[in-house]
């Protein structure tokens, strides 16, 4: 009788135990369900059965619950709102032509714990361009944002819908730079070639095959620490859903560079597109409401009113966020990549140390316009001697806000420009 008695006691006290977790959760998911009725609906990724279920309203609901459900639906809820226990997520945000390759070489050297990927919303970017060159600003800024949230979360799936061609079953030849990621050119990512038709072997050193998105995110799912570098993203209000996210623990480098050695740079790099920029130049004929002219000053502004609002560190991105100058970083590659790494709280390793002593002293001759190997010092005020004063005073006009306030100064005459003895960038903190 006192077994039976005890048996029955503790199931009861198990019963009620349930009942009021069950509640809990209840609780949880009505809240879950009012936050992303105005959101995408959370999925549990990588399951075939899920105890969440969708009603007519995209709410979340829970579908009938016996034990095991139960404990299912709450490893869910505890995947979904605890934070990450270690794990970063670097986003290095830039412009064409500012170091972004160089800088970003910083986190795909890291070694075996790093996942990286290069400009992946280079993609997104060239589907919502329309005829003309313009661009839904809208559909490319919500875009953006959700791909880049799936893909912290080693999601490829969304990434997959704007690759040209379509991959077919997760595998494709087509993913921008891939041979730019360590990541997706080492195993298990890297599966063996096969010479098929005209298809040349993916990555530069590794004889990879098609990339399997599929291989690419269980790797990623294997790997402590995320890395994305993007030219893409402007508006840092735009990641404040990924900050805010307790699955992430997001960390922002916002890299900046002189205005003026930007565009001399794109002029080189792109010269069909800045063609008109070099006509003006020779012309001494700069138009001051040309389209070209006004995408210059938008861009100008984007990049100062985003830092401005990083540099005020609101509560959704306080200790998320870094300001970091090019021209700093190509003075002191090691200090900075010290203090970039200080910033995200990852351990700084011997491999990226040995990079960047070997890509930094690099002669001129070693160095093309895509090139990550540099004689970094040099690269700083070389803009300088190929600007025509007239070109840099009128970006010093468009651009003069983002100038103050990254501590550039202006060039007042043709000889202060070309004067080395004089320098252009204040000496200034960004804390």
């Amino acid at each position: 009788m006192k077994i039976k008695y005890t048996i029955s006691l503790v199931f009861i006290v198990a019963v009620v135990i349930i009942k009021k977790e069950s509640n809990i959760i209840s609780k949880v998911l009505d809240k879950l369900s009012l936050k992303q009725t105005a959101q995408t609906p959370l999925q549990t990724s990588g399951s075939s059965w899920s105890p969440l279920r969708q009603n007519g309203t995209n709410a979340l609901v829970l579908s009938e619950l016996d034990f095991s459900s139960y404990l299912e639906v709450k490893w869910h809820l505890k995947n979904i709102t605890e934070p990450s226990k270690g794990r970063k997520h670097i986003l290095l945000l830039a412009t064409t032509r500012t170091g972004s390759s160089f800088v970003g070489e910083f986190f795909n050297q890291h070694g075996a714990n790093m996942f990286y990927l290069f400009e992946p919303l280079w993609h997104v970017a060239r589907m919502l361009t329309v005829e003309g060159g313009e661009t839904n600003g809208t559909a490319l800024t919500k875009a953006y944002r959700d791909v880049l949230h799936q893909l912290f979360l080693c999601d490829f799936t969304l990434l997959e819908s704007f690759i040209k061609p379509p991959p077919k079953d997760h595998i494709t030849t087509g993913l921008f730079r891939r041979e730019s990621s360590q990541s997706l050119c080492k195993d298990p990512v890297c599966t063996p070639f096969v010479k098929k038709g005209y298809v040349p072997p993916q990555c530069r050193n590794q004889r990879c095959g098609p990339l399997n998105l599929t291989l690419a995110s269980l790797s990623c799912l294997g790997k402590e620490h995320h890395a994305i570098k993007s030219v893409r993203v402007w508006q840092l209000e735009t990641l404040r859903l990924l900050a805010e996210d307790p699955r992430l623990d997001l960390k922002v480098i916002q890299l900046v560079r002189d205005p003026r050695a930007t565009l001399a740079s794109r002029m080189v790099a792109f010269a069909n597109k800045y063609k008109y920029w070099k006509r003006w130049t020779m012309s001494g004929d700069i138009p001051k409401d040309d389209n070209k002219v006004r995408k210059l000053r938008e861009t100008c502004e984007n990049i100062r009113m985003s830092a401005e609002v990083g540099l005020k560190q609101p509560p959704w991105l306080h200790g998320r966020y870094m300001l970091v100058r090019y021209e700093d970083i190509a003075m002191f590659p090691m200090l900075k990549a010290v203090e970039l790494y200080q910033f995200t709280g990852i351990p700084f390793t011997a491999q990226v140390k040995e990079w960047i002593l070997r890509n930094t002293q690099a002669s001129n001759k070693a160095s093309g316009i895509y090139s990550t190997k540099r004689n970094s010092s040099q690269q700083v005020e070389k803009w300088r001697f190929s600007m025509p004063f007239k070109l840099a005073q009128m970006v010093q006009k468009i651009c003069g806000p983002t100038m103050n306030l990254f501590g550039y100064t202006f060039a007042e005459s043709e000889e202060m420009l070309m004067d080395k003895s004089i320098s252009l960038i204040e000496d200034r903190p960004f804390l």
